[in-house]
């Protein structure tokens, strides 16, 4: 969430930053917060006027008893004195709670490198390949049900559509991508991780997923809900640290499947592998000291880039608009695949630049070398989500029989 600091110090920046996103009542919002805030700030100042008071009266009544002094009048001031701290406490908790709910409700400042624009249409492309001649234009969905290699209708008989069944070649692929990707992490340095894929509130509210994107995750009961991606337990492993400024950057890995609800999503764009409720990717989150995290930005880039060019896939980066910027986000590149068969561009990966939005919410602090503590900046991206992958995979390297496997991949089959 925002830092209280930085929107009274730079109130009229967060305010255009807000409204390039497309929040229309962003005044009103931030005037609310700055309202509860001095709220909180009165309170507190009183909450600690009325506790120094009780103490000092408190130990006026010890030394009267010491002295065998009357303590009557004394102690009914006390009585009064705390009747009006709880009441003081009891304001000051509240304030606190509708303060922290605002911050939670404001989504990100967009950072100044971003593109202003209101939607997806005026996103800005920075980087594109040339798209490959191929005799071949077949959409992945009917290649698949072709070679019997990943089924959805099987998938739809067991739980519902959107949760597809890869078999034999299909499988053999998924696992094959899995592991090279992962692979490629732990070799550029990230560490991997094993992780649950069920977490509690506490942490989807420490990366942001919550309240946003409440409603399109799968609650298991009233503790958990299902990971929409490994951001959320890889990051929440460093909730409430404080990490010494010689082990920055922290760089970390790891695969889940995640689940996401997606509800209401419909036409040709989510048809086959385009959109599901339960996809396997993996992940790379970064922590670094704030003055470094564009730089690590770029290298974060230039890395998932390897991967697509590593798999001969063409492919676009795409610089995001301020009004199509995740909530969480100060900056987002998204890099996109192009699907031969389908004629049409499939986002593969989102890598972005948080800036100190999430470590305020996780409390996720350094320590410099003169024992300051401050705000780290974490990064994410998806190194690489599988599906769109796959379908692109298998649309370009199919020749009418079968598919051709990459090279890269070879040595997993």
């Amino acid at each position: 969430m925002l830092e209280i600091s930085s929107i009274i110090e730079h109130k009229e920046k967060c305010l255009r930053g807000l409204q390039n996103r497309g929040i229309k009542n962003s005044e009103e919002l931030i005037n609310n917060i700055l309202d509860l805030d001095s709220k909180r700030k009165i309170l507190k100042t009183t909450f600690d006027r009325l506790s120094a008071e009780i103490k000092t009266r408190t130990s006026e009544i010890e030394q009267r008893i010491k002295k065998k002094e009357s303590i009557e009048e004394i102690k009914n001031e006390v009585y009064i004195l705390k009747k009006d701290l709880k009441l003081t406490k009891d304001k000051l908790t509240s304030t606190e709670e509708l303060l922290k709910n605002a911050l939670y409700n404001i989504p990100n400042c967009p950072s100044e490198k971003s593109p202003i624009g209101e939607n997806s249409k005026e996103n800005k492309v920075v980087f594109q390949t040339s798209i490959p001649e191929v005799k071949i234009k077949i959409p992945h969905y009917e290649i698949i049900k072709k070679l019997d290699i990943i089924d959805f209708e099987l998938g739809n008989k067991l739980t519902g559509a959107g949760f597809p069944v890869y078999k034999g070649f299909g499988a053999r692929l998924q696992r094959a991508l899995i592991n090279f990707f992962i692979d490629e992490a732990v070799k550029a340095g990230f560490k991997e991780h094993e992780l649950p894929i069920l977490c509690n509130d506490d942490s989807f509210y420490g990366t942001g997923q919550m309240p946003d994107k409440e409603q399109q995750m799968y609650k298991v009961d009233n503790a958990f809900h299902l990971i929409p991606t490994a951001e959320v337990p890889l990051t929440n492993i460093y909730r409430d640290v404080i990490i010494e400024e010689k082990d920055l950057p922290i760089k970390i890995t790891g695969y889940t499947p995640c689940f996401r609800r997606e509800a209401g999503s419909w036409g040709k764009d989510v048809r086959g592998l385009n959109r599901l409720h339960q996809f396997d990717k993996i992940e790379i989150v970064e922590i670094v000291k704030p003055e470094d995290s564009y730089e690590v930005l770029e290298k974060m880039r230039d890395y998932v880039e390897g991967l697509v060019k590593k798999l001969n896939l063409p492919y676009r980066v795409l610089a995001l608009c301020t009004g199509d910027l995740g909530f969480n986000a100060a900056f987002t590149y998204d890099i996109e695949v192009y699907s031969i068969g389908q004629d049409m561009w499939l986002e593969a990966s989102s890598i972005s630049n948080f800036e100190s939005y999430q470590a305020n919410r996780l409390m996720l602090r350094y320590k410099n070398t003169q024992g300051e503590k401050r705000l780290c900046h974490t990064l994410n991206g998806s190194a690489l989500a599988l599906p769109r992958i796959v379908a692109a995979l298998i649309e370009l390297n199919y020749d009418g029989e079968k598919i051709k496997v990459p090279q890269v991949l070879e040595k997993y089959f």
